[in-house]
């Protein structure tokens, strides 16, 4: 059966535990996770018992475990809004809604509805009838005589203007195959009009709401009255309306169902998806309300909620790319769908920020490029005034975002971002990429390969431990408190238990102690100057016989211990064969992107956002041949364009090389960015003192 229009339902989650550190200890005494909001389009019936939300809201809340509430909302457009902007986390809407969230704004889809045949779509057919031209080419095993072709020139039946069986998707597959060609602006929606009555013919119907050609029934009935010679409508509408046991049953219209053929199926329109926000929703939740959708169909508790609200016997996983692919294939070839949706739910596709000036704080050693570039390339992108202004230290930096003077910051230290996260509330937006594509790089721990410490690591028996090994060996780090030569391996060492630590201390000075008494007291932690020093002075130390084994950041063995022509290696190297990596996983974050989430709104970082990962589309090509010519300029390849006007430096790929010394920038959260790095360093005492002094950060409140 055709089913009615589904209730408009989304569900908002916040995630504290992705935003905020330490909510899990805040959880009640009940064990409530959090708070899950659902909006929801109030109908005149809402009162009634059997079709009120707070059946689905307090179902919900029993199995998630979750505080759900209801809120109203008034269009699918505003829940689009509120998924992108990170206000919302889950939605259920149509196709073509659900489709615009996807290609405009990465939105996902987790789960969808079930019609009353069990399957998450609808087949779309062409239907004829039986003594026509189309129906005898279709049916005549003729390889050549091609029944889509034939349409040329017919009175077509459509369901209604923009419907998704009736007319998206039999136009999106006839102006795909070549069949139809777009007449008029291909940035205008309404030219899908003119390409109807160009390709079919000008008494083609395209019915509104009220006449009595709209909708299944009435594309079916335009048919059957000889009006037209195709319609448009789901595979099973003559089903419901001429194919009843009692011939009372059918409509007066209708003819004998053998007079009826239907042409192969050119599309599927997808039923409602359960849509959400793969940048905001933690994967685990995501996958516990899914379960708990397609669950609620064995559930006989669920079934008055299935069936009086959601109007649907029940849901099914899925995918983003399986539940949408193949309408996204065929409706994409509408002209100017996207800006019709855009318009028809007031979406702002442009993601302008709502301040009127940008302020970016960058510390004033980043990168060798001039940070006036990336502050006109914002601009240019964001339509308003964004400045950047260096600053001496991370501590500022954080000062600056704490109290509103700067609206993000770009921060290279690893211990500032966490900082600012675990301390001050300040929040991560986006991560430098490496030129590895990682935004994160390793420590990395060297023996030599003779050594019982190899030996342990290599002999395959689970009985020899070559981490318990390094107590009492002389231990050679880069200097205080480096990231990778001390505080990552010693905070691994500490949390999986080879090193005891005083949990409560907050002096830094007692990690001194710490790694002695774990070590030998002989170990090097060396100061500036000292010919251990740094991590070319850790190797040295290794492979001077002085230390058994050398913390470093990775890639310095390779550089200059390991060229292939030996003359390229230092005099102290060894030959390389004779140095062994012993995994640590102590992975250091890469330079984040921070803001503060009281100060900047939710329209305004993700404008901002979006502008910092468009860098990422963006290439300077040298003599690169396109279309039988030759180009030199900044290749977006996002649209396929070369500019071959502007200035090399004013480049994506340029700005991020030069300034950020990256090869990209991505979307992160606070918690998938540095919470790995949090769990290493936590282990170190009085790190957070340490810090705070270090940066020199005057005002904790």
């Amino acid at each position: 059966m055709i089913k009615k229009s589904i209730i408009t339902l989304f569900v908002t989650i916040i995630l504290l535990t992705t935003i905020f550190s330490g909510c899990l200890e805040n959880e009640s005494e009940e064990g409530i996770l959090g708070e899950l909001v659902i909006a929801y389009e109030i109908k005149e019936n809402s009162q009634e018992v059997d079709s009120n939300p707070e059946m689905l809201a307090n179902y919900l809340t029993e199995k998630l475990n979750y505080d759900v509430s209801i809120f109203s909302v008034d269009s699918e457009g505003a829940m689009i809004e509120a998924l992108r902007f990170g206000n919302a986390d889950i939605a259920i809407m149509d196709a073509g809604s659900a489709w615009i969230g996807w290609q405009q704004y990465d939105l996902g889809v987790m789960a969808a509805d079930l019609n009353i045949d069990g399957r998450t779509y609808y087949n779309a057919n062409a239907w004829v009838r039986s003594e026509s031209d189309i129906a005898k080419a279709f049916l005549d095993d003729d390889p050549y005589s091609d029944p889509f072709a034939l349409l040329s020139g017919k009175v077509s039946c459509h369901t209604g203007w923009l419907n998704s069986v009736g007319m998206l998707l039999p136009m999106g597959f006839l102006i795909g195959h070549g069949y139809a060609n777009i007449i008029g602006d291909p940035n205008d929606v309404e030219t899908i009009r003119n390409t109807i009555y160009g390709f079919f013919n000008t008494n083609s119907t395209i019915p509104e709401i009220g006449t009595p050609y709209y909708g299944h029934s009435g594309a079916l009935r335009c048919l059957s009255e000889e009006i037209g010679d195709v319609a448009f409508i789901e595979e099973n509408t003559i089903e419901i309306f001429c194919d009843n046991d009692l011939e009372a049953e059918n409509e007066v219209w209708c003819l004998e169902k053998e007079e009826y053929i239907a042409l192969p199926v050119f599309g599927q329109s997808p039923s409602n998806s359960v849509v959400y926000n793969p940048s905001i929703l933690d994967p685990n939740l995501t996958n516990e309300i899914a379960e708990v959708l397609v669950n609620m169909k064995n559930d006989p508790v669920a079934f008055d909620i299935l069936n009086n609200i959601l109007n649907t016997p029940g849901f099914e996983t899925v995918n983003t790319t399986t539940h949408l692919g193949s309408y996204s294939t065929l409706i994409s070839n509408i002209p100017g769908i996207s800006a019709y949706y855009n318009d028809k739910y007031a979406l702002n596709s442009t993601i302008s920020s709502s301040i009127e000036k940008v302020r970016i704080a960058i510390k004033n050693t980043v990168g060798d490029g001039d940070s006036q570039i990336i502050s006109d390339y914002l601009q240019s992108i964001l339509g308003v005034e964004v400045s950047t202004y260096d600053l001496s230290s991370e501590g500022e930096m954080i000062e600056a975002i704490k109290v509103g003077n700067a609206d993000l910051a770009i921060m290279d230290s690893s211990g500032a971002a966490w900082l600012a996260w675990k301390e001050f509330g300040l929040v991560a937006m986006a991560a430098m990429q490496g030129m590895d594509d990682r935004t994160y790089y390793n420590s990395a721990a060297y023996v030599k390969i003779d050594s019982s410490i190899a030996s342990a690591y290599l002999d395959d028996d689970i009985n020899t431990n070559p981490y318990s090994l390094l107590e009492g060996k002389t231990s050679c780090h880069s200097e205080w408190m480096s990231l990778s030569g001390m505080v990552s391996p010693i905070g691994y060492l500490i949390g999986e238990g080879y090193m005891e630590n005083d949990i409560d201390s907050k002096n830094i000075d007692d990690l001194n102690a710490t790694i002695l008494n774990f070590f030998n007291p002989n170990s090097s932690i060396p100061e500036a100057g000292s010919s251990y020093h740094g991590n070319l002075g850790a190797l040295k130390c290794l492979s001077d016989d002085f230390g058994d084994i050398a913390f470093v950041e990775e890639g310095y063995l390779e550089s200059y211990c390991e060229n292939e022509d030996e003359e390229n290696n230092l005099d102290w190297c060894l030959n390389s064969s004779e140095y062994m990596y012993l995994p640590f996983d102590s992975k250091i974050p890469t330079s984040t992107v921070i803001y503060n989430p009281e100060k900047l709104d939710v329209q305004s970082r993700t404008a901002v956002l979006n502008a910092f990962i468009s860098l990422n589309y963006e290439m300077y090509v040298e003599n690169y041949s396109f279309a039988g010519k030759t180009y030199t300029g900044c290749y977006d390849i996002s649209v396929h364009v070369i500019d071959e006007e502007s200035d090399k430096e004013t480049c994506g790929s340029e700005i991020l090389d030069s300034i950020f010394n990256s090869a990209g920038i991505v979307r992160v959260t606070s918690q998938e960015h540095l919470s790995d790095f949090s769990d290493l360093i936590s282990h170190i005492p009085g790190i957070s003192t340490y810090y705070i002094e270090y940066f020199e950060i005057l005002n904790e409140e």
